[in-house]
């Protein structure tokens, strides 16, 4: 997308001040909050290792994943370090992560304050999730269930279900949908336009949230989508207009977002004692995208990892000699993904809202 066009959706730049006035009140735990855990659905963007459990070629357990993580251990997660879930546990006085539900080194008595069934590679629509074999999101489902009858087994019913009702649940999928099936793979494009295939999405979103509320699930935080024409991988393949942010993928992501808001205030209205929360992070993604320098930045177009055009998986490893050294310079880890430092600086700006609603 072209500089002016991002401008059309992005409100004024913060200033930096006010961005380390929120950096300084995010370091204070909140130990009050009425959140007891941090339940996960979703993609790559909130997978913490549950990849590496399951047959398919996205996977990221191995170096340099991870080696900003704490002992540098590489555990599934598509970053160098932590990813939004994890800030966002920690900024309501939970653990500093969030682990992932697959992983054999966890017990349930680990998944008390709060657990992960995200899938890299998945999305809302099963077509998705059928492209690199991952796990769907009726899956991801079907493992919350499990684990609300372990946690009742350990727990006991009453403490379960306090926990099952007043954790946060974070829901963050979509891009995949349309990179990596809607514009890549025929099935989906002979049945819809961009726009359908968008509501057919939406629909999908609105009944896995129908089904967590009968499930107990009353306070959601469900994610937009990034500016995601601005991808590394994406800008790469526009090499015609030379490697810009790809214009009509970044509007679609900006219909679905609003569109994803009017299903927030539809369910809200329907659903006695729910409140779904629309985390959008477009517009920060466009800050540290026109304004880099404001945040530490160097880096925008191209990713950490390897060349930063197509790298992402198995591509990024610790035999690629093109990885760069200080991540933190960089918006994007992998052609796919962000660094540490931008997941942490996205939540921090989403945080606010969410804490003012579920503390």
């Amino acid at each position: 997308m072209t500089t002016t066009a991002l401008q059309t959706h992005a409100p004024p730049l913060l200033s930096i001040f006010f961005l380390l006035h929120l950096q300084l009140l995010l370091l204070i735990p909140l130990a009050a909050a009425k959140v007891p855990a941090i339940i996960v659905f979703g993609d790559s963007s909130v997978d913490a290792g549950n990849n590496n459990q399951i047959s398919t070629v996205l996977k990221s357990n191995f170096e340099p994943y991870g080696r900003d993580f704490a002992g540098r251990k590489p555990t599934g997660r598509f970053s160098n370090g932590r990813i939004p879930p994890d800030f966002i546990s920690e900024a309501f006085g939970l653990k500093p992560t969030v682990p992932a539900y697959l992983d054999p080194s966890y017990t349930i008595a680990d998944f008390t304050t709060g657990v992960c069934f995200a899938s890299a590679g998945t999305g809302f629509d099963n077509v998705t999730s059928d492209v690199l074999k991952v796990i769907p999101l009726w899956k991801e489902l079907e493992y919350y269930k499990e684990y609300q009858t372990k946690l009742r087994d350990y727990l006991g019913d009453i403490k379960a279900n306090q926990i099952l009702n007043d954790a946060l649940y974070v829901m963050s999928l979509g891009t995949n949908d349309f990179l990596e099936n809607y514009y890549t793979l025929p099935t989906r494009r002979n049945q819809f336009t961009v726009g359908q295939f968008g509501d057919f999405l939406l629909g999908i979103a609105e009944n896995f949230i129908m089904q967590l509320y009968d499930l107990g699930a009353r306070k959601i935080s469900l994610a937009g989508l990034p500016p995601m024409g601005c991808l590394p991988m994406e800008r790469a393949e526009n090499a015609m207009n030379g490697r810009a942010c790809v214009d009509e993928y970044n509007l679609v992501a900006w219909d679905f977002n609003n569109k994803l808001s009017n299903v927030a205030a539809y369910l809200n209205g329907k659903l006695s004692g729910i409140n779904v929360v629309i985390s959008n992070p477009y517009d920060v993604f466009v800050q540290l995208i026109q304004s880099p320098s404001s945040y530490g930045y160097d880096v925008t177009g191209v990713a950490c990892c390897g060349t930063g055009t197509y790298e992402m998986g198995y591509m990024c490893d610790k035999y690629n000699p093109f990885t760069c050294k200080d991540a933190d310079k960089y918006v994007f880890w992998d052609s796919f993904h962000p660094t540490e430092k931008t997941n942490r600086i996205v939540t921090q700006h989403l945080l606010p809202r969410l804490l003012s609603e579920f503390k």
